[in-house]
């Protein structure tokens, strides 16, 4: 829902609520810091297990640490045996089309699966949308210039492979990248992980209902964008959206809704705006990256233009049992026509249910208002 409030008001209560959370930590006893879950809790545990890494480093001793990958062909990234758990992928590309980052598809499957947990373009894979290279951070997601790295962890129990197909017209020259994972002795450490799963999607433009459809009001969900949807048990754990305004006007007056397990409407998981959905308020201001929440990519005031918001669910994962269905307004009673593009991330149990088909690439690209500059530093020796 839209509401106003001056700058320098949600400056002054951004301060309070740092200053108070720096204060509050900081007062805390020791040991009361140690025992709090996150990201260092686990770093002084030992564990029976063997670290690896598959990289594209020069398997001749050379300093040609890159693959190339012509139009048109796949090339396995990873081919792993055994039981892990992918702890952190690093890539990084130079390449003569300014549109790789939609070309280039990445595929994961996990325990020998012959259709992907994970199809995605490659930089939406990583939360820069529209083609086009951005910096930002997150907890599980950074990019920062053209390094792009990922440190969700990834389960498996009998196998993983990793493929990279370009779609594109032009060859990539250059494509580096590492893989870090965790070999274990047993499936037995991974046997109660949900796998993980990637699903892009893409609506240009979305279908604006007319008042007259809707008399102002939705009560069905079935006419939102979706991010996904899954059978089987699992949790959600997160969404970048990217929203390219086809026209004037704010776009955040639209509701997620999460169905659980085949619910009717009203869903269990009901918000109240699309910025409130991303844990912002009175319609988005500056651009902004946190832990967990983002608005990455600001477009212009009027709502047009090429806006970036990502919420990951680490503390809070809608989990299901049987299904989920989860999806958004575009606009309220989804009555805007716009460019909506998302990357959902989720675990859940094998088999799942087939990702939607990616769009063909000439499906993917995006709407230029820009272009993208390649500097001669950027193309392959």
């Amino acid at each position: 829902m839209l509401r106003t409030a001056t700058p320098q008001a949600h400056y002054a209560i951004h301060m309070r609520l740092a200053l108070f959370s720096t204060l509050a930590f900081t007062l805390l006893p020791a040991a009361a810091i140690a025992q709090q879950p996150g990201p260092l809790s686990s770093l002084a545990k030992l564990r029976d297990v063997t670290t690896k890494r598959i990289s594209s480093w020069d398997r001749t001793g050379g300093n040609s640490d890159r693959i190339p990958v012509n139009p048109g062909q796949t090339v396995t990234l990873a081919e792993i045996q055994g039981a892990g758990c992918i702890k952190h992928i690093w890539v990084t590309i130079a390449s003569e089309s300014p549109f790789h980052l939609r070309e280039l598809v990445l595929r994961m499957y996990w325990d020998g699966e012959t259709d992907p947990s994970v199809e995605s373009p490659i930089g939406d894979f990583f939360g820069t949308g529209f083609g086009m290279y951005k910096s930002w951070w997150s907890l599980p997601l950074t990019v920062q210039g053209r390094a792009m790295n990922s440190y969700f962890p990834m389960p498996f129990g009998a196998g993983a492979r990793i493929t990279l197909t370009n779609d594109g017209e032009k060859p990539v020259r250059s494509f580096y990248y590492h893989v870090d994972y965790e070999q274990y002795p047993s499936a037995t450490q991974v046997a109660d992980e949900g796998r993980f799963h990637v699903q892009w999607r893409r609506v240009n433009p979305t279908r604006a209902l007319t008042p007259a459809e809707t008399k102002g009001v939705n009560l069905t969900g079935n006419d939102n964008y979706e991010f996904m949807e899954a059978a089987g048990k699992g949790q959600y754990v997160g969404t970048v959206l990217h929203i390219n305004g086809h026209s004037t006007g704010w776009w955040g007056e639209g509701d997620d809704m999460f169905f659980i397990d085949g619910e009717g409407f009203p869903p269990s998981v009901h918000g109240t705006g699309l910025e409130d959905y991303f844990n912002n308020a009175w319609g988005f201001q500056e651009e902004f990256n946190y832990p967990f929440i983002g608005y990455s990519l600001k477009g212009d005031r009027n709502g047009t233009g090429m806006h970036s918001m990502y919420r990951f669910h680490i503390a809070d994962p809608i989990y299901f049992r049987k299904s989920l269905r989860a999806g958004i307004e575009h606009g309220h009673a989804n009555q805007r026509s716009d460019d909506y593009s998302s990357t959902a991330y989720w675990y859940q149990t094998e088999p799942h249910k087939p990702l939607e088909p990616l769009p063909p690439v000439n499906k993917r690209l995006p709407d230029l208002h820009y272009r993208i500059e390649i500097l001669p530093h950027d193309l392959p020796n």
